[in-house]
């Protein structure tokens, strides 16, 4: 009988996922299980680390590519998710995974956010949600409620709408959207992991209390709610079914079929495998 190749490649745990760098959060935040679920994450993949790419832009959560072993790049405000759409373009061989918070997603990454929800790039992003600027210490931010009046800046509140992250991804074509609790982090590490491996742009929105500046949001472990059903697969049902939903539901609650946007220059790439020698021409400009 032939004998039957086996594989050498060590077998990677959570820990060889971490970096020797500490984190610097704040005690409590929700980031710390953010990062748990990620790397936990990553060792049920099984992907070599050198196969992985992790983005971000600015903010606390941001510097969780500092806190990984995988290749990191830590960007510019708001700009995670054309970097990491120019990796996973340029390396459609690797597995990209843009992360930051609900001000650098948001506000001054809103247009990114929609234009990538719009593109289905085959990556993933993680919206870590905590409702506030953490990082330059406690302003409103694009989630945060029209009276909450903690903030010297908008000591009677915002007085404007939040922005609803899940019906704002539906309408802009988002290919897939689960919602996660930090406090709940093997659940999360669930979600990212089905995010990864669903075809297309991945948007892994996570409760990440901040309870520095947000105390109240420990009581979001009360709040949270496992999602009653099966995911929509649907848009338009999608948008009538979570209408009215509060924020607070958990689990994969859209799972869309569009294919991922594949540009003929990937495609020839991917055909190719980066075999040796192989050369993708530059197309002239006009």
């Amino acid at each position: 009988m032939p004998d039957i190749p086996v594989s050498t490649a060590p077998v990677l745990t959570v820990q060889d996922f971490k970096s020797d760098i500490k984190p610097i959060w704040c005690p409590g935040c929700g980031d710390f299980s953010v990062l748990a679920a990620l790397t936990k994450a990553f060792a049920e993949l099984g992907r070599p680390r050198e196969s992985i790419a992790l983005i971000s832009g600015i903010g606390c959560s941001s510097r969780l590519p500092a806190y990984t072993s995988v290749y990191g790049f830590h960007g510019v405000h708001g700009r995670a998710l054309a970097l990491a759409a120019g990796v996973k373009l340029a390396r459609p061989d690797l597995t990209v995974i843009a992360a930051g918070g609900d001000g650098d997603g948001l506000s001054i990454g809103g247009n990114h956010f929609l234009h990538a929800c719009r593109r289905n790039v085959d990556m993933t992003y993680i919206l870590m949600d905590n409702q506030v600027y953490g990082m330059t210490k406690g302003q409103a931010s694009p989630t945060t409620a029209p009276d909450w009046c903690e903030s010297k800046l908008t000591p009677e509140g915002p007085g404007i709408s939040p922005i609803a992250p899940l019906p704002l991804a539906l309408a802009a074509g988002v290919n897939f959207f689960a919602r996660g609790f930090a406090g709940n982090p093997n659940e999360l590490a669930r979600l990212i992991t089905a995010g990864i491996t669903h075809p297309g742009f991945a948007v892994i929105h996570v409760l990440s209390p901040c309870v520095t500046f947000r105390a109240e949001q420990r009581a979001w472990k009360q709040a949270v709610h496992a999602l009653d059903g099966a995911p929509a697969t649907d848009p338009v049902a999608a948008m009538t079914r979570f209408a009215g939903d509060d924020g607070f539901t958990t689990g994969i609650l859209y799972a869309g079929s569009n294919p991922p946007f594949m540009p003929e220059r990937q495609s020839a790439m991917l055909a190719a495998d980066f075999e040796p020698g192989f050369v993708v021409e530059r197309q002239g400009v006009g």
